[in-house]
């Protein structure tokens, strides 16, 4: 459980948060045949005539992809996580306060984001931005690499959101921390290409 809610006094700017691309090379007819897969198992969708095994196959191939591209993401969100860490030991006004940790970052990210972050993430197309950075960080949690189609089992693909949002609970259980708020923090979000033709831009105008 986090302590309660302390005042911090101030605002701070934190590193921007850079996703990179997956480089998956995963065509996008590998989500919708999996959607469609999972419709008509579940007898929502009427089966066109596809034998169950195909359908099967084609739901768990597409939840493994969503597996890998959730890994890659939370990996972003983590590495992003351990600069707030190092921004905080630098700054003496919060390195002192010694209960902001790497849950009250997850959090921030996940809870309550600058409202130029969750604009941009809906503008995006990602409406439910708190559930994927979450399962990111869950998978994130267990996995070092993205583990191998035949190392998980069909229970764990066919319901990985359910394992992946337990493990971010577990995760955020792991040591107190200091709930933080928008108010103080601020932070951008970025495309990796997006960022680097930012950079660019200055360079050139510096």
């Amino acid at each position: 459980m986090s302590p309660p809610l302390g005042i911090l006094s101030g605002v701070w700017e934190l590193p921007p948060l850079i996703l990179y691309p997956f480089n998956e090379r995963i065509p996008p007819s590998t989500l919708l045949d999996s959607s469609k897969a999972a419709l008509m198992l579940s007898g929502l969708v009427a089966n066109d005539g596809t034998d169950p095994e195909d359908l099967k196959r084609r739901l768990l191939a597409g939840r493994y992809a969503e597996v890998r591209m959730l890994f890659f993401l939370g990996k972003d969100v983590l590495r992003w996580v351990e600069q707030c860490q190092d921004f905080v030991q630098r700054t003496p006004e919060l390195n002192g306060t010694g209960d902001l940790r790497a849950q009250s970052f997850a959090g921030l990210l996940t809870d309550n984001p600058p409202e130029n972050v969750s604009s941009k993430l809906v503008g995006w197309g990602v409406a439910d931005y708190a559930s994927v950075f979450a399962r990111g960080v869950g998978l994130n949690s267990i996995f070092t690499e993205p583990p191998r189609f035949d190392s998980v089992s069909a229970q764990f693909l066919c319901s990985y959101h359910h394992y992946a949002d337990s493990l971010y609970r577990c995760y955020m259980q792991l040591q107190p921390y200091r709930k933080i708020e928008r108010l103080n923090f601020h932070f951008d979000l970025y495309a990796s290409g997006e960022y680097s033709r930012l950079l660019e831009a200055q360079w050139e105008n510096g």
